[in-house]
């Protein structure tokens, strides 16, 4: 595989960006619904006061994956740390070590931003991940994602 460039999305990578949530989606065995995407995506990135960052991977001018991370708030630690929302590369990205150097990438932006954790979940499915995780030193915490729609 080429030398990947990663690098924080722009707006232009919009319409790739919704490709990939949705290939993620149909990794995670669940529905996407692209519609309106772009335009709410590019209101939380690309805002004054972005709610949520991404970071991007090209290889020959196309994107084989992003992440996705938000500040957010934990009581029980009574502190502000890195919430990494997502993190996909299609298959034939995988093994390269690119999810790592995502990883890393990820974890310096926690420090710029004085965050003592980076906290993420994946479905128990996904054996590949945990294991990578796991690899890279992060512990997991079993819990249940539950979703009310109101």
């Amino acid at each position: 595989m080429e030398r990947p460039n990663i690098r924080f999305a722009e707006k232009s990578d919009l319409n790739a960006l919704v490709y990939l949530c949705e290939l993620h989606a149909i990794y995670e065995k669940t529905v996407y619904d692209p519609t309106d995407k772009i335009e709410k995506l590019s209101k939380h990135l690309f805002s004054n006061s972005p709610s949520m960052y991404c970071i991007v991977v090209e290889v020959t001018n196309e994107l084989i994956g992003y992440a996705t991370y938000m500040k957010q708030f934990s009581t029980w630690d009574a502190e502000i740390y890195l919430y990494l929302d997502c993190l996909f590369l299609i298959e034939k990205a995988r093994g390269y070590g690119i999810g790592e150097q995502l990883m890393n990438i990820i974890k310096q932006e926690a420090l710029k931003m004085q965050f003592s954790h980076i906290q993420w979940q994946t479905p128990d499915f996904n054996i590949k991940a945990i294991k990578f995780y796991r690899r890279i030193g992060a512990q997991s915490k079993t819990k249940e994602r539950f979703i009310l729609n109101i």
